[in-house]
């Protein structure tokens, strides 16, 4: 529990509580609430040829997460970390794969901070493993679909791991991905997007003009859907705003954009499971990517 601390305005007061106030490690007896999980990890990302550094995003996330008041009336609760320090990413995503299916199966809203976008394929098996997971959409909002077919695991082969899976396990799965970047996608991954059944907004076509209608087209895709898996890639900002990642957006979508499609989402009432990837604290400025990523959770969590 070392990251959580920062300001006490009133030790007795609720009202007055941030995060770090609150938090308690995660217990097994523990009430349904909601459960912070880590991924640190960067090995997917070294595989991808990225810019290592994001094994430390969960603890900047925290050290982010701290002094944000509290807004929420559920459990707070710090499950620490799956890390991997020995190279065997698939031994990591499988450790967490099992710290997420327990955690849903005792009620909790597991939150997953990376580490790579190698934390989706772990959370996806982690929902596939619960009870009652049904029909799976996953919402990715990303500049990369995440679907190339290599031979080793990356931080850019999640979705297609996750839609191979699901084909040889008779699970029915949905895959949205929006913020899609045309400058970061080859031809060959647009194909595989369309082979795949991919639905996507490009991040041209994403703008507060269409955005009405853009949001609608998206509930209407989740609409089959008995769980939703929600996760978020930092390098789907522009750059300015989200500097410290792998993979800098040039463009990027704005964040008063992507909200109300987080929210769209949220409010279909069937989230399960929530992430969010790519947090690279040696590459990030003054701490700009750890508190957007925070004010993500904390949006999200209220």
């Amino acid at each position: 529990m070392d990251n959580w601390h920062g300001r006490i305005d009133d030790p007795t007061d609720p009202e007055t509580f941030r995060w770090h106030q609150v938090v308690r490690p995660m217990e097994g007896s523990a009430a349904p609430g909601i459960a912070l999980l880590g991924f640190a990890s960067d090995e997917g990302i070294r595989r991808n040829n990225g810019r290592p550094g994001a094994a430390d995003g969960p603890a900047a996330m925290r050290n982010a997460l701290a002094n944000l008041p509290v807004a929420h009336t559920r459990p707070l609760y710090d499950a620490g970390d799956v890390a991997c320090t020995d190279g065997d990413l698939e031994g990591a995503q499988q450790r967490y794969a099992a710290c997420v299916t327990g955690l849903l199966a005792d009620g909790h809203f597991p939150i997953g901070m990376g580490g790579g976008h190698e934390i989706a394929f772990g959370s996806y098996l982690g929902l596939a493993g619960s009870a009652n997971a049904g029909r799976i959409a996953i919402v990715n909002l990303d500049a990369h679909f995440d679907l190339r077919d290599n031979p080793v695991a990356t931080s850019g082969t999640p979705f297609l791991q996750a839609s191979r899976h699901a084909a040889a396990n008779g699970i029915a799965l949905d895959y949205v991905c929006l913020g899609t970047s045309a400058a970061s996608n080859t031809r060959r991954l647009f194909r595989t997007a369309q082979e795949t059944g991919t639905r996507y907004l490009v991040d041209q076509d994403m703008t507060a003009a269409h955005s009405r209608a853009q949001v609608e087209r998206v509930r209407q895709w989740l609409q089959p859907a008995d769980s939703i898996y929600l996760t978020i890639c930092l390098d789907v900002l522009p750059h300015a705003v989200a500097p410290g990642v792998s993979a800098p957006n040039a463009r990027g979508v704005s964040l008063d954009l992507l909200e109300p499609f987080i929210a769209a989402t949220v409010q279909t009432g069937r989230v399960k499971i929530f992430d969010i990837a790519e947090l690279s604290p040696p590459l990030d400025r003054d701490n700009a990517t750890a508190r957007v990523a925070a004010r993500l959770v904390h949006g999200l969590v209220q």
